[in-house]
């Protein structure tokens, strides 16, 4: 994925995190108080706009470094963790499905694997 694509990727997901979290502020607060997961889904929108915005930055230091795989691969585990990661609480909020508790933490370590892998994109390439 290049720079744009990348920027253009985080401009769409940004997007798309204000309206979930404005839909679920407002249209979904019924449902997440039965449910008792407010709290839940807050978190889901929390962690996928910082991880919008790690796709963002990355999309910047793409520019600069347009070959760089580790970067690339960041942007592909933060897009995994925010699927796992948020989803999997979006569904918990909103039907209670207790189990899929279990597979969030995939989703986070695919946000630790993206950050691990911008941490050595950097440094390999952009500390030359």
């Amino acid at each position: 994925m290049n720079y744009l694509s990348s920027i253009k990727l985080a401009a769409a997901l940004g997007g798309l995190t204000v309206a979930v979290g404005a839909f679920g502020a407002h249209g979904l607060a019924a449902i997440l108080e039965e449910h008792g997961r407010t709290a839940t889904f807050e978190t889901a929108v929390k962690y996928q706009f910082y991880h919008v915005l790690a796709i963002f930055l990355v999309g910047l230091l793409q520019a600069k470094v347009p070959e760089n795989k580790l970067l690339n691969g960041s942007i592909y585990a933060f897009m995994l963790g925010i699927l796992i990661f948020s989803g999997s609480l979006y569904i918990l909020s909103l039907t209670g499905i207790t189990w899929l508790g279990a597979i969030t933490p995939l989703g986070g370590l695919a946000f630790i694997a993206g950050w691990i892998m911008v941490f050595f994109g950097a440094k390999h390439k952009l500390g030359q």
